[in-house]
Order: structure tokens, then sequence, then C-alpha cells
């Protein structure tokens, strides 16, 4: 681990002359972005922020503070494994590729871009949540989540200059001028320009679409390109924190709303100063509903050509299956024909955004257990739930159509006369946001979450996680 080069690294960087140069020349435009675009006014305060020093499960990160434009953004992979396969496809078992296959060229630099550019979207789109942070703790979490999607960026765009010439350094380029939610430039994927801009939406945002890109990076981390594969087994290693953020998040939302709950003999938290459950609802409804559209389409061709190349894997793909080749098989899914939901059975290959959509949903649901067993700790009888996979969709077999939350197809009508039952209004958006006042007190929250049951790293929640 060279952690003191400019840009710290376990890839023999200095070894390569031609790729230091020019992630160097890229560097200071990342800094540029990152003042630009990373979390407005505090770029000069102390954070007590992880920052990556190995890539062991134990002991991998340093905690101290740090100014975040000072952070030690670098490029780390998992170690080679010797004598590595090609794990699934049409050339399972053959040698894994440690350069860019030239037929599968264009794929690959498509799907390092697809993923490189999610990581700077979700700080653009979380810009300025510091300033409505619920705790110093809550404050600390967003910018270890923000730097590390830095990071991330830099894992991709380390892959674009170091395999793909030319065509790679104008994609790493273009991957700092989209902006989030910018109409001429927007980011790729449309989960990533909607607006981030209170804290239910940051914990929704990093439960689910965060969630989503642990299964992305999982599938990636089976990838026969060896280099992909190495750069994503590390980056999971940093995405659990980021879902933690999320999963947790929503948890003492929804604990201390059950508190609020109880105290008011109608239930009703607004008085209160809580946030309804309806609204917390409609937020799940919401960023679940963007975030399974993160897969794809139902019916795939590219999802058939990235696992015959050997690219893109299922979710523990050496783990949960013995078959790698997949040609055989198929996947029975509801589609809509003639104007209702009927079955279909595709080829399996051409299903696999879906088997891994299907694994992201179990994932899911185990997140509303926990918040549901929140609300019967509380004593509280009413339940959260996930919507059907076919609602509020605008990508794949279902975008165009319109169904209610069980998944039943209704006409535009019917939707939009239900619209304000299962997605946020206006007004829940303004009641919430009324909410979003900054606390900064150490060991101070304010009043519509719960605090957290423990601190970060044996710190008590009650450390000046942020000096301001």
């Amino acid at each position: 681990m060279n952690l003191y080069d400019r840009i710290p690294n376990n890839v023999n960087l200095s070894q390569d002359k031609r790729l230091q140069r020019a992630l160097e020349k890229w560097l200071p435009n990342y800094l540029d972005w990152w003042h630009d675009m990373g979390p407005d006014g505090f770029q000069d305060k102390d954070v007590w922020l992880r920052t990556a020093v190995d890539v062991g499960s134990e002991g991998w990160a340093h905690f101290d503070y740090v100014k975040m434009p000072d952070y030690r953004w670098g490029i780390f992979l998992e170690p080679a494994q010797p004598d590595a396969r090609v794990g699934f496809g049409d050339n399972h078992g053959a040698p894994a590729y440690q350069e860019v296959p030239g037929e599968f060229r264009n794929s690959l630099r498509r799907i390092i871009v697809t993923q490189g550019d999610t990581e700077p979207a979700s700080v653009e789109q979380q810009r300025q949540l510091g300033h409505s942070c619920p705790s110093l703790y809550d404050m600390r979490n967003l910018f270890q989540v923000n730097v590390e999607e830095g990071r991330h960026l830099w894992a991709m765009v380390y892959l674009l200059h170091g395999y793909f010439g030319r065509d790679g350094r104008d994609e790493a380029d273009a991957l700092l001028e989209r902006r989030s939610g910018n109409p001429d430039k927007p980011r790729i994927l449309e989960a990533l320009n909607q607006p981030c801009d209170d804290w239910l939406n940051f914990f929704a945002f990093t439960m689910f679409t965060d969630r989503d890109g642990k299964y992305q990076l999982s599938a990636l981390a089976e990838s026969g390109f060896e280099p992909l594969a190495r750069t994503c087994k590390f980056m999971l290693t940093e995405e659990a924190h980021h879902m933690f953020v999320g999963d947790t998040g929503l948890s003492r939302v929804v604990r201390r709303t059950a508190q609020l709950m109880k105290q008011n003999p109608n239930e009703d938290v607004r008085a209160l100063g809580g946030i309804p459950l309806d609204i917390i609802q409609r937020y799940i409804n919401y960023w679940y509903s963007y975030s399974l559209d993160l897969f794809g389409g139902e019916i795939s061709s590219n999802s058939a050509d990235f696992f015959a190349a050997g690219l893109k894997g299922r979710f523990k793909e050496q783990e949960q299956y013995t078959d790698h080749v997949a040609a055989e098989g198929s996947f029975t899914m509801m589609v809509v024909e003639d104007g209702k939901l009927s079955p279909r059975e595709v080829p399996l290959r051409n299903a696999l955004n879906e088997v891994l959509r299907g694994e992201y949903v179990k994932d899911c649901e185990k997140g509303l257990a926990r918040w549901n067993k929140a609300l019967a700790d509380e004593g509280v009888s009413a339940r959260l739930f996930l919507p059907s996979v076919r609602f509020h969709r605008h990508v794949g077999e279902y975008s165009g159509h319109h169904f209610d939350l069980d998944g039943q197809l209704i006409t535009r009508e019917e939707f939009e006369q239900r619209k304000a039952d299962g997605l946020p209004s206006l007004a829940d958006r303004e009641y919430v946001g009324s909410l979003m006042q900054r606390v900064t007190e150490p060991g101070k929250i304010a009043n519509w979450i719960a605090p957290p049951a423990t601190g970060i790293k044996g710190k008590p929640f009650e450390f000046e996680f942020v000096r301001l």
C-alpha cells in the first residue's frame, strides 16, 4: 500500500508513469468538482472520518479528523488471485481477462461508465443536507458516505484510464461534467437525477438506492475481467456502511414516530413534530420503485450478452449456483399483454436483470422486517410494507403502464386519482422540510428521529463528530 503517494494506491501506480501522469492530471479537475459539488459549506471543517489504509477485512481503515478536500482518496483493489478464471458464461473456465478483450470493449466500458456515473451523482444530490442535519452523528455519516462515493469514482476512473486509452480518458472527464438533475447534462440513471433534499429522502436513498449498488457491485465482483472484479470487491467493503446509514436511519425515524404516536391520544405525530407513518411509507414507495428501475429491463439482451461474455455474473455466482453457463433453462415472469398481466417464459440469460432484482427485493424485505419490529417493540400495531415491483416503474416491462400498490393494472386516471396515497405529495415534502432544522450541539438530536443505539468506532453519541 503506497499511502503517501499523491494518489494513495496498491496498484504500483509509481511503476506506470504514463498512467500516473494521466491520473495526476485528472486529480485537480476532480478537486474542482468536489469544491463545486461536494458538501456545501463544510469544506474547511474537521470531520471524524475513516480512511482506507488496507484491503484486508480487519484493520482496513483509520479514523481521525480530516478536512474533506484533504481526504486521501485512492485506488485500492483486492489482492489478485493466482490462476484466476472466468467464472461463468461462454468462456467459463478460461483464464480471467487481464486486459480488455477487443470484442467486449464497448460493453465493458459501458458497464464501468454507468457504475462510475452513480458515484458523483449521489454526492451532488446530497450536497445541501449538512445544513439540516438532525445531529453531529448524522452529519458525520453523511460526509463519510460522500467521501467514499468520491473514492468509488476514483476506482472506476482508474479502470477507464488504465485500460481504455483515450476513450477512457474522455469518459473519465465526462464523469465530472454531468450533473444530477441538470436538464442539459443529466446523470445517466434516472434515480440519480431525483432530488434528495431532506433527511428522510437521504435515509431512503441510502437504504434502497445504495442497496442497488450492493447488488450491481456484487454482480461485477464476479466479473471475468479481473481488475474490475478486484475493484468491486473492495468497494463492497465501504458500501456496507452506506446501507447501514439508510437502514438504521429509517429505523430510528420509525421508532421515534412510534414513540410520539403513544404520546398523543389521537396518534397525531404532527402535533408533536414527528413524521407520520403514512409519509414514511410514501417515501419508501418512491425510492424503492426508482431503485428497482436501476436493474434495467426485465427482459434484456444486454444482460444475456454481459453474462455470456463473462463480464457481469449473478449475485454470489460461485456460492449459489452450480450451472455457471446458464445456456439452458428459462424464467417465468409477469408481463402486460393485451391489456392484462400474463405469464411469459423467457430464456434464463435474458432474465438475469430480474434474477438480480429478485435478490435485491428479498434483502429489502429484511429491512422492512427490522422497522416493523421497531414498531412492535414500541407497541404500535401499524406496519410498513414494500409496494409491488410493478408500482411506479419507468424502465422495463411495466413502464408505460399504471399499477396500484398491490401490482394490479389500473388506468392512468385511476393512478392519478390515487397518486397522493402512494407517492410523496408536495404537501408531504413541505411538511418534512419544515422539520429539517439543523441540530449540531454534541449529544443533542432533532425531535423527529431517535438517537442511534451506539456511536461510531467506540465513540459515544455525544462525541464531537464534526468540529464546527
